[in-house]
């Protein structure tokens, strides 16, 4: 409980600062072209709010509906849908007053701020932290080992990996994203090259395992214990580092992936280990998690701590500027490539879509800032992409009816801007509640 409560209140802070300067882009904006802001809400406040308070002629107030916030500005056709205002003539402090440029850089305002927000956040954390990522090349010297639905895709154990549509990534991270969104995919296979396209069925059953069993690791010879996780399975069972594992219940194990797949079938069982430790050879019972794991981290894989696949760069202030614009600038292009696939319904990827009832299960349960800060910068992406998708009730919409404006010189009528917004919010609370079905039906299933 504590463990999930630590998830919550991390979901929580990252969301309030997020939404909190999101919004407060457009409250700048509006406030210097000189636009009346009537209320700056921190999440959403259907027929109550926790905090209000009148400064001047704004109000400020914090929602209980924790799904994003937003700035109500005089004279603008929202998701408050405010006719009564409208009625009246216009005003020189209102938005549908203000000059077409003004009126779009208000709506970009907060889109622009997430982006420097994840800019200056990647940039703080290479000066911090440096960057530390898992290398391919160091990753597959030996090969791959591969997950069941990418073998079943056509990958083989001991396959390396040589392009992605004619490129080849250095981090690992990125390469799973690519090879799920490539048309063609080269290995090397016993000393020849063959080509590998994946089908939507394909990538539909790689999604649904990625969770459990990712798509692929170093094809490690050896079940070498590296470190043990505290209190774990592994712990309880009597493994101390350095043991090797030779079998499980009576079954040699030759590579690391024998080693995995025993333990995907045999979920909440107890299990005999046969354990070469210090050249004698012993046996210990043990108990696999629901989750096919026993609680440690192996030799030569990237979670373990003395692994050498990871790749360690430290940059000064400087370096770090523009290296932090560039991991920016990359990780709002895989968004745009990770929607494409979402788009492509026989992938089913729409499913792996989470929500705030599962999204607080990508923070670390222990308090890691690290890990805390590159979250909140990735999901500061996250929040300008959407926010920029020309659906009306997001930003991007208004934009884009403001940039036709601007092109043929004529104001979309406010009737046609209210139908549009009511099409948009109709739209929006049809993903919210595929999304809240999907976040439902895992709970459930997964646990």
């Amino acid at each position: 409980m504590k463990e999930i409560l630590i998830q919550v209140t991390q979901l929580i802070l990252c969301l309030s600062i997020l939404v909190t300067l999101h919004e407060l882009g457009h409250f700048l904006a509006a406030k210097f072209f000189k636009a009346k802001v009537d209320k700056f809400m921190l999440f959403f406040d259907p027929w109550f709010a926790i905090f209000k308070k009148k400064v001047g002629e704004t109000t400020y107030g914090i929602g209980w509906l924790p799904l994003g916030g937003y700035v109500k500005i005089a004279g603008m056709i929202d998701e408050s849908m405010d006719k009564e205002q409208l009625k009246q003539e216009p005003q020189p402090w209102e938005f549908r007053s203000k000059p077409a440029w003004q009126r779009l850089i208000i709506m970009l305002a907060g889109i622009i701020v997430n982006v420097l927000l994840a800019w200056t956040i990647y940039t703080a954390m290479l000066v911090h932290y440096g960057d530390n990522y898992v290398s391919v090349d160091k990753m597959q010297e030996n090969g791959l080992a591969f997950s069941e639905a990418m073998k079943q895709a056509g990958f083989e154990d001991g396959d390396k990996i040589m392009a992605v549509d004619g490129k080849m990534q250095s981090r690992a991270d990125w390469l799973a994203i690519d090879i799920l969104l490539a048309d063609s995919i080269r290995v090397e296979r016993d000393g020849k090259q063959q080509t590998i396209r994946l089908s939507d069925g394909n990538i539909k059953s790689i999604l649904n395992g990625a969770m459990r069993q990712g798509l692929f690791s170093p094809d490690v010879k050896d079940v070498v214990v590296d470190s043990i996780i505290a209190g774990g399975n592994a712990e309880k069972a009597g493994l101390k580092r350095n043991d090797q594992i030779i079998a499980i219940n009576g079954n040699r194990l030759n590579r690391f992936s024998d080693f995995k797949s025993e333990l995907q079938t045999l979920k909440g069982d107890s299990i005999r280990l046969t354990v070469n430790r210090a050249n004698q050879e012993i046996e210990l019972q043990a108990l696999v998690s629901d989750s096919a794991s026993l609680g440690f981290y192996n030799r030569g894989m990237p979670e373990s701590q003395s692994s050498n696949l990871i790749v360690k760069n430290e940059y000064s202030l400087l370096e770090a500027i523009p290296a932090g614009f560039n991991k920016t600038y990359t990780n709002l292009a895989y968004q745009i490539k990770q929607f494409k696939l979402i788009i492509r319904p026989k992938t089913e990827a729409y499913k792996q879509v989470s929500g705030p009832l599962r999204l607080f299960k990508v923070f670390d349960p222990k308090w890691d800032w690290e890990k805390f800060w590159g979250f909140t910068a990735m999901f500061s992406i996250w929040l300008a992409f959407i926010n920029l998708l020309p659906i009306p009730a997001l930003d991007g919409g208004h934009a884009m009816f403001t940039i036709i404006e601007m092109i043929t010189g004529r104001k979309m009528s406010e009737k046609t801007m209210e139908i549009a917004q009511i099409a948009g919010f109709i739209i929006l609370m049809g993903l919210m509640a595929l999304i809240f079905g999907n976040d439902i039906y895992r709970l459930i299933v997964d646990g």
